[in-house]
């Protein structure tokens, strides 16, 4: 069988190519998310904003992240991951070099919708490639390590907001924005087509090609298919791309409750967290947090975060990780609010950030596993559209408890809340999906979540 043998593939170059080239992708997103992070207050200054105006310029990207998402999951599932995750890195990266040129705040509003739309369109479509290439016994490292790929993109964001904006302009952070558009050529080299997504149309025989080449990347000896693959063919020609009433059929909307709380608690919070937190903190008095060093420290506390995740989620499993740095983000937060020094400042944010954006990388790696090949990226894409919401209410809501003189303390309890919840949820309603292929949790999802396809 062509999964067997996509399956027992030894690890090595592919697998590590693959991780690469669609982790710089990543890197790319959560860079153009800084920049517009750190642009914004010089871009303020510079064209007399308002604060309303400015707060517009940060909630369209993520409507744009929202429709993105959703839209390039189920194209994704129609024309395939590969397209449309070119497509996306092409959108965005463009529109972020027209951002550079800008002529007028309307026309700033619509290119960062663009590249809102593009960000949101990339990530699950990648994140969905990338689980249906690696091995079972490593899917969850693989994933994890994946969007570890951001922490690295917000440090590039760090040094270019500090090192080029105070001497380039902001225009200059957008220019090199611009730069993923030559990765697109990297990306058509080296990212092949989801072997399943293959298998789901019915392409057998691009799937076997895709196969070989791999074995041969990996120095595997060459030894012909078996002629057993041609009911497997007439089967996936009968897949069809169902569509989004499959995701709430009876057996499936159980998962999908569960990832549509999870995503929108968890992009709430970060949202909600990380964009308001040199103001909030600032405003108490710790001018600490207006430095470089503050951000590195923040930023570089991610990584561990993700690296320990990575481990955790092929050791203990997906739903007991997830839960419980989602638990732990929500600890972290309450200290983080209730603080009284720097040092404890320093100490529970990164904390912080360690939980919270390890929870990211689990996310990302448990979402793509809870739906089938043919409607993998709907799932996904629609789970973290309904996630952006989330982020567009966070940053206003935040801003009018701040405006009517809520302190930091009862504002960061309410985010601990948000993450006990979530996590509550999580270990409530999640099913584990350790150590299992793809195809093993498509059996577990049963007799009648199956027929949620069939109905469709």
């Amino acid at each position: 069988m062509i999964l067997d043998r996509l399956e027992n593939l030894p690890l090595g170059r592919f697998q590590y190519k693959l991780l690469v080239v669609t982790g710089l992708g990543w890197l790319f997103d959560a860079m153009d998310t800084g920049l517009i992070a750190f642009v914004l207050p010089v871009l303020a200054r510079e064209w007399s904003l308002t604060p309303a105006q400015v707060g517009w310029i940060g909630s369209i990207g993520l409507i744009g992240m929202a429709l993105g998402a959703v839209l390039a999951g189920m194209i994704a599932d129609r024309i395939g991951r590969k397209r449309v995750f070119t497509i996306t890195v092409l959108l965005y990266s463009i529109s972020t070099g027209l951002c550079a040129v800008a002529w007028s705040y309307e026309s700033l509003l619509v290119f960062r919708f663009l590249v809102g739309f593009g960000l949101g369109g990339e990530l699950p479509v990648a994140a969905t490639l990338m689980s249906e290439y690696a091995p079972a016994r490593l899917r969850g490292r693989f994933i994890v390590l994946l969007e570890s790929f951001w922490g690295l993109g917000w440090l590039a964001a760090a040094c270019i907001a500090y090192l080029l904006i105070p001497v380039f302009g902001w225009q200059a952070a957008f220019f090199i924005g611009a730069l993923p558009a030559l990765y697109v050529f990297l990306l058509r080299l080296h990212m092949p087509e989801s072997i399943r997504y293959l298998l789901a149309k019915g392409r057998v025989d691009e799937a076997k090609a895709i196969v070989r080449d791999i074995e041969r990347q990996l120095h595997m000896p060459e030894r012909p298919f078996l002629d057993q693959l041609a009911p497997h063919r007439m089967q996936a020609e009968q897949v069809e791309t169902p569509g989004f009433s499959a995701l709430w059929a009876k057996g499936m909307r159980r998962r999908t409750v569960m990832l549509w709380l999870a995503w929108f608690g968890i992009v709430f919070s970060y949202y909600g967290i990380f964009m308001w937190l040199p103001s909030m903190v600032y405003a108490q008095g710790f001018a600490i947090v207006k430095t470089f060093e503050y951000v590195l420290i923040m930023t570089v506390a991610q990584l561990p975060g993700y690296y320990a995740a990575a481990y955790l989620v092929d050791v203990i499993g997906r739903r007991y990780t997830l839960g419980l740095f989602l638990l732990l983000s929500g600890v972290c937060s309450y200290f983080f609010g209730n603080a009284g020094d720097v040092t404890a400042l320093l100490g529970w944010g990164a904390a912080m950030s360690f939980f919270n954006l390890g929870a990211w990388g689990v996310i990302y790696t448990y979402t793509p596993e809870q739906y089938p090949t043919a409607m993998r990226a709907l799932g996904s894409g629609w789970a973290a559209g309904f996630g952006r919401i989330g982020g567009m209410i966070a940053p206003m809501l935040v801003g009018v408890m701040l405006a009517n003189a809520f302190p930091m303390s009862g504002i960061f309890m309410m985010f601990a809340a948000v993450f006990v919840v979530i996590a509550g949820t999580v270990l409530l309603l999640g099913r584990e999906s350790k150590q299992q292929t793809l195809e093993e949790l498509e059996q577990t999802l049963g007799a009648a979540e199956s027929s949620a396809l069939r109905n469709e």
